[in-house]
């Protein structure tokens, strides 16, 4: 009947230490779990894909007489896309409106043309 008692007594004793045990790291360090924020969300944008009149014909007045020219300048101020910039880049040097700085793989930098 001892035997008996002191196995159960055995079998017991670990349970009873692991709640203790979960309480003291659960509950020790008062500290609050720390709440991740969502983030700023950048706004979406909605440029052109394709130029209208009003758009072409300002990008024909405008940018030539910008002193740095980058599709990127380009794209901000006419709220066009990338490839429309570098499409309208293309067509300002083929008319002669600008002339290249540097042209590299990924950006390309242009000037006004300086009438001679």
């Amino acid at each position: 009947f001892f035997l008996f008692l002191a196995r159960l007594h055995a079998a017991m004793a670990p349970k009873k230490e692991d709640p203790k045990k979960s309480a003291k790291s659960s509950g020790g360090g008062k500290a609050k779990k720390k709440k991740w924020s969502k983030g700023k969300v950048k706004e979406k944008l909605s440029n052109l894909v394709l130029f209208d009149k009003i758009t072409y014909d300002k990008m024909l007045a405008d940018v030539p007489k910008l002193k740095l020219i980058t599709p990127s300048i380009i794209s901000e101020k006419l709220k066009c896309n990338g490839s429309l910039a570098r499409k309208a880049v293309k067509e300002l040097l083929s008319q002669k409106l600008i002339r290249p700085i540097l042209t590299h793989k990924s950006q390309c930098v242009y000037t006004r043309a300086s009438h001679q």
